[in-house]
C-alpha cells in the first residue's frame, strides 16, 4: 500500500515541473528568431519600387471610386428601365467594378505597405496603466514612434495617395444611403416620402384584377387548384413604361389555394379569401427577400435568404426564422366574370418590418 507505482505523479522525476524555487525552467525560452532583413531594408531602389506599388494601389482605389460615380450619376441619369437591359448591365458592371477597385485598392495597398516598408522587428513590451504625467508622455512618444516607423512623413507619395483614397472611398456609401428612400415618386406630403408611409400603398385597388406575372393573364377562381402557388401582380403593372420595377417590388403577391377547413381565420378576415384561395405579399418581412418556396404538405412558405417560415393556415404567421411579422394579406374576391380581383389595397405596409407596423392610416394614428 505504501509503495509508489511507476508513473505515479507523486514519484520524483515522473512529472517535469515548469519551474522551481530556483527560477529555472524545464524548457528554456528560445527567444525571438534572428531578424532577417528584407530587400527593401537593404536596397533603396527596391524600397522605392515598393512605395510606387503601394501608391499605385491607392490610385487604383481613387479610380475605382470615380468609376462608381460614372455608373451611378452618369449612366444612372439615362432613361433606365427593365426594357433597356444593356444600360442596366453597364451600370451594374460600373458599380460593381468601381466598388471592388475602391475597397481592394486601399486594402491591398495597406497590406503591401506593412509587408514591405514598415519595420518588421518583433519585440515584447510590458505595459502598465497610464496614470502619471510621465506615463502620458511615454504614450505620446510611442505614438510618435509609430508615425515615424510607418514612414508616412518621409514618403509623401504614399501619404498623399492614401489620404486621397480614404477621402473619397466613403462617398459611394453616402450616395447609396442618400437614395435608400428615393424611388423617384415624391409626394407633396413629406410623410409619404419616407419609411413606412411609402410602403403602405401599392397599385392594388378595389376591383383590380389579379394577373399572372410575366404573361399578364387574368386568373379565374376555378383555375386555381389546391396546392398550387401562382406569382401574381395587379392588372396594368406590366404595361407601365416607368417605375415598373419599384411598383412590382411592392405589389407582387403569392396566390395559393388550400382546403378551407385547414384555415384558421381571424375576426374581420372571413371574406378575404375565395373558397380557400388566398393572396399574400411575396416580400419577406425580415429584410425584403422574395418568397418563392411553398411546401404543399405543411402549407409553409419559406424565404430562401434567412429561412423565415410562414404558416399559410395561420394567416402566414411566422413559425421559424428571424422575421417578426406575418406576411400582409391582400383581400380578394371575384368579379361578375369570375375573375379574381382585389377588394382593396393591403391594409398594412408591405416589406421589411424595420418599423412598428400599425395598420391604421397616418391620419388615424395622429401622424
Amino acid at each position: 500500500m505504501g509503495e509508489q507505482r511507476h508513473g505515479d505523479p507523486g514519484t520524483p522525476g515522473t512529472v517535469e515541473r515548469a519551474s522551481d524555487d530556483s527560477g529555472k525552467y524545464a524548457i528554456e525560452n528560445p527567444g525571438l528568431p534572428p531578424h532577417r532583413p528584407r530587400t527593401t531594408d537593404e536596397d533603396p531602389r527596391v524600397a522605392k519600387r515598393a512605395e510606387r506599388q503601394v501608391s499605385f494601389m491607392f490610385i487604383l482605389s481613387i479610380v475605382g471610386t470615380i468609376i462608381f460615380f460614372v455608373g451611378y450619376f452618369g449612366v444612372g441619369q439615362l432613361p433606365l428601365d427593365e426594357t433597356n437591359m444593356d444600360l442596366i448591365r453597364l451600370q451594374n458592371w460600373l458599380l460593381g467594378l468601381g466598388t471592388a477597385f475602391a475597397m481592394l485598392g486601399i486594402g491591398m495597398g495597406i497590406v503591401q505597405w506593412g509587408r514591405a516598408l514598415m519595420p518588421d522587428h518583433e519585440w515584447v513590451e510590458e505595459r502598465g496603466e497610464v496614470v502619471t504625467e510621465e506615463d502620458r508622455s511615454d504614450a505620446a512618444n510611442m505614438l510618435n514612434d509609430i508615425i515615424d516607423e510607418s514612414q508616412i512623413k518621409r514618403r509623401p507619395l504614399l501619404r498623399n495617395t492614401l489620404i486621397g483614397a480614404l477621402a473619397i472611398a466613403p462617398l459611394p456609401a453616402i450616395a447609396f444611403l442618400r437614395d435608400l428612400d428615393n424611388t423617384g415618386n415624391q409626394s407633396d406630403d413629406p410623410a409619404q416620402n419616407f419609411g413606412v408611409e411609402r410602403m403602405r400603398h401599392t397599385m392594388w385597388d378595389t376591383g383590380t384584377r389579379l394577373v399572372r406575372d410575366v404573361t399578364g393573364t387574368p386568373i379565374k377562381a376555378q383555375d386555381v387548384t389546391i396546392g398550387s402557388a401562382l406569382h401574381v401582380v395587379p392588372d396594368g403593372l406590366l404595361d407601365l413604361e416607368h417605375d415598373k420595377l419599384n411598383q412590382k417590388a411592392k405589389a407582387v403577391v403569392l396566390l395559393m389555394r388550400l382546403n378551407p377547413e385547414d384555415m384558421q381565420i381571424s375576426d374581420g378576415r372571413e371574406d378575404w379569401h375565395v373558397d380557400g384561395i388566398v393572396a399574400y405579399s411575396k416580400i419577406c418581412t425580415h429584410v425584403g427577400c422574395p418568397i418563392a418556396l411553398y411546401e404543399q404538405h405543411t402549407h409553409h412558405l419559406l424565404c430562401p435568404c434567412h429561412q423565415s417560415t410562414y404558416d399559410l393556415t395561420q394567416e402566414c404567421k411566422v413559425v421559424f426564422g428571424p422575421a417578426s411579422h406575418p406576411l400582409p394579406q391582400l383581400p380578394i374576391t371575384v368579379d361578375s366574370e369570375g375573375y379574381l380581383v382585389a377588394q382593396s389595397d393591403f391594409l398594412e405596409p408591405v416589406g421589411p418590418a424595420y418599423w412598428e407596423r400599425d395598420p391604421r392610416p397616418a391620419e388615424e394614428r395622429g401622424a
